[in-house]
């Protein structure tokens, strides 16, 4: 069972989540930005300069999207198992569906489906090149 109070519990999920959703948004930016250096060369140099940019930028929408639950967007709360805590995955309002449902979409599905295609496009790329050299 969870050995401690409600407050470490949401700072534990809170933490989690945060941490889990920086992790992929950083791949995912890191995965778009491979892709436009290979793919798109003039565009992929710009983001050089914005490095910076882009990790505050994936902090924040990490800080967001976890932050949501202690503004009452979502809550935290044990695992069913109770040894652990994270996001109350059993939806008790409209709000907490909404908040599941938008973790969902702009937390998993967009991020997986950009690596995807990012990943896609390099490989397009490479074997379009490869293709190029054979035929000199």
């Amino acid at each position: 069972r969870w050995l401690f109070d409600q407050a470490v519990c949401t700072l534990y999920a809170f933490c989690g989540v945060l941490f889990g959703l920086c992790s992929l948004a950083s791949l995912t930016v890191l995965s778009t930005v491979c892709c436009l250096k290979v793919c798109y060369p003039a565009y992929g140099k710009c983001w050089d300069a914005h490095a910076a940019l882009l990790l505050l930028g994936v902090w924040a929408y990490a800080l967001a999207f976890a932050a949501a639950p202690l503004a009452r967007w979502g809550s935290y709360g044990p695992e069913p198992y109770g040894t652990a805590c994270c996001i109350t995955w059993e939806a008790s309002s409209r709000e907490a569906t909404l908040y599941i449902l938008a973790l969902f979409i702009f937390c998993y599905l967009l991020p997986c489906l950009l690596i995807l295609v990012s990943y896609a496009l390099i490989l397009w790329r490479v074997r379009a090149s490869r293709r190029a050299l054979r035929q000199h």
